[in-house]
C-alpha cells in the first residue's frame, strides 16, 4: 500500500504498555457477566438486564478468535521507516500505519455520509498489549480484534498482524482490511442495523442467531471492500496485489476455514461470521462496486 504519506488520523488511543486489568480470568467480557449473574437473577429486571448485557457481549464484533502472538509486527521485509519514526521499534512503525488507514476510512466514510445528508462521527480505535477493558467488557488479545458498541471503539493488539501471516493472509492491505472490517461495524452501529440485529438474536433460536450474526459481519467486509474502492479510486492508496492480499485475509478468517484449522468438523450452522468463500465474495462486491446499497446481506442471504 502506498500510505507513508498518508493523513494520521488523531482519533487513535494508545494503552500499550499499561498493565493488562485485574478480573475475568482470561475469559474477557464473559468473566464480568458470570460475576454479575447471582444478582441480576434474583428479579424479573434483573433478568432483562442479563439478556441485555450478554447480547452486548456476544454481539462484539471481533473479527474471529484466535491465539494472540508475542512476537512484534512487521510490515514486511521491505518496509521502510515511516517518517518521524526513525529508529522506533516495528510496533510504533505499525501503529503509524493503523492511524494511515484509520483516517483513510473517516475519509472515506465523512463523504458517503455527507452525500447521504448526514455527519460521520467516527470511532476511536484503541491499540493496546495482551488485554483490554471496555464498554463490552475485559478481553484479551485471543477474541481478535473488535468493535465495543457500547463505547464506539475499536480495539486492535498489534500482534494480530502475526496471526494473519499464520493464517496464509501477510501482507499490509491484509492487516488494513481488518481494521475497515471493524470500522465497518461502527458503520452499522450508527445506522442503527447492528441494534436492530441485536434485539432480533435477542429473540432467536441460536441457529437463527448465528445466521443474522454472519450477515451483520458479511456486511461489514463488504463495507470494508467500499473502503478500498475509495481508497484506490480516489488516493490511489492502493498497489498491484492489495486485493489480492485482501481476498486472502477475508478467506483466511472464514468459519469453514478456522473449523478446519482447529480440528474439527464444519459445521455451518455453527458459523458466525461467514464462510470463506463468503467474505471473500462480500468483500469483493463492496470493492468491485464501491456502493453501500449492494452491501445488504440481510436481503441477499434471508431466503438461505
Amino acid at each position: 500500500m502506498r500510505w507513508r504519506q498518508g493523513r494520521r488520523s488523531s482519533n487513535v488511543e494508545d494503552r500499550r504498555g499499561e498493565k493488562s486489568p485485574g478480573g475475568g480470568g482470561g475469559m474477557g467480557g464473559l468473566g464480568n457477566l458470570l460475576a454479575l449473574a447471582p444478582f441480576l437473577l434474583r428479579s424479573k429486571k434483573g433478568w432483562l438486564i442479563l439478556l441485555a448485557l450478554g447480547a452486548l457481549y456476544y454481539f462484539g464484533g471481533n473479527l474471529f478468535s484466535g491465539m494472540p502472538s508475542t512476537e512484534s509486527p512487521s510490515l514486511g521485509p521491505d518496509a521502510q521507516t515511516a517518517p518521524g519514526t526513525e529508529g522506533a521499534g516495528a510496533d510504533d512503525e505499525v501503529a503509524q500505519f493503523v492511524a494511515v488507514v484509520l483516517a483513510d476510512t473517516e475519509d472515506t466514510w465523512g463523504g458517503i455520509f455527507q452525500q447521504a445528508g448526514s455527519q460521520y462521527t467516527p470511532p476511536k480505535l484503541v491499540l493496546y498489549t495482551d488485554a483490554v477493558r471496555s464498554a463490552c467488557g475485559l478481553s484479551s488479545a485471543a477474541v481478535g480484534p473488535f468493535y465495543c458498541p457500547g463505547d464506539q471503539k475499536v480495539y486492535l493488539d498489534l500482534s494480530f498482524m502475526n496471526e494473519l501471516k499464520k493464517l496464509g493472509a501477510p501482507g499490509d492491505f491484509a492487516f488494513a482490511y481488518v481494521i475497515a472490517h471493524e470500522v465497518g461495524h461502527h458503520v452499522q452501529n450508527l445506522q442503527g442495523i447492528s441494534e436492530k440485529v441485536q434485539q432480533a438474536r435477542m429473540q432467536a433460536d441460536k441457529v437463527t442467531s448465528n445466521r443474522l450474526s454472519v450477515m451483520l459481519e458479511l456486511q461489514a467486509d463488504c463495507y470494508a471492500g467500499v473502503w478500498a474502492f475509495y481508497a484506490h479510486r480516489d488516493r490511489n492508496m492502493l498497489e498491484p496485489g492489495d486485493i489480492e492480499e485482501g481476498l486472502r485475509a477475508a478467506a483466511a478468517v472464514g468459519d469453514d476455514h478456522l473449523q478446519r484449522r482447529a480440528g474439527r468438523a464444519v459445521s455451518p450452522d455453527a458459523f458466525t461470521h461467514g464462510s470463506a468463500e463468503q467474505r471473500a465474495y462480500w468483500f469483493n462486491q463492496g470493492f468491485s462496486t464501491g456502493d453501500v446499497n449492494k452491501c445488504n446481506t440481510f436481503a441477499a442471504l434471508s431466503g438461505q
